[in-house]
């Protein structure tokens, strides 16, 4: 088991920051398949998540967002590169005026880059498909006549 542990400060106020967390969990709950509940309070909302390999919460405040996950075996051996991750991505949101606008654009972002991967490999493979026949199976031999018995 891995824990992350991840604070950081923020100026958006209560309102725009539970916007923000509200909208990672749907995300969340499309894009990661977590399973994912949002507790609204009144001196911070939680969101907790989990899903196969991971778990955790988000706590969400005025002034500060707290994320605690543990990440199972599986994913404990990338718990370097989640973290950075997570790290890198909320100091980037963090660091826009409008973070809920930044998280939308991202989103577009990513997933229009998706979607010409996806495009580049299907027209791939297609054109690979053209150049390659399709495996056919060896034809069965005539079966040779019966020996006739003679009279």
């Amino acid at each position: 088991m891995a824990d992350i542990h991840i604070v950081r400060e923020h100026g958006l106020g209560f309102e725009q920051a539970r916007k923000l967390a509200f909208r990672w969990a749907e995300v969340a709950e499309k894009k990661l398949e977590m399973d994912c509940t949002y507790e609204e309070g009144k001196a911070h909302d939680v969101v907790s998540f989990k899903r196969p390999g991971a778990s955790g919460e988000l706590r969400v405040g005025k002034d500060r967002f707290e994320l605690n996950a543990r990440l199972g075996m599986l994913l404990g051996v990338f718990k370097g590169k989640i973290e950075s991750e997570i790290v890198r991505n909320l100091d980037e949101l963090l660091a826009h005026k409008d973070p809920l606008y930044a998280f939308e654009q991202g989103l577009e972002k990513h997933e229009t880059k998706h979607a010409a991967r996806h495009e580049k490999k299907d027209k791939h493979e297609a054109k690979h498909a053209k150049h390659v026949e399709p495996h056919k199976a060896p034809a069965k031999p005539a079966k040779a006549p019966a020996a006739r018995k003679a009279k």
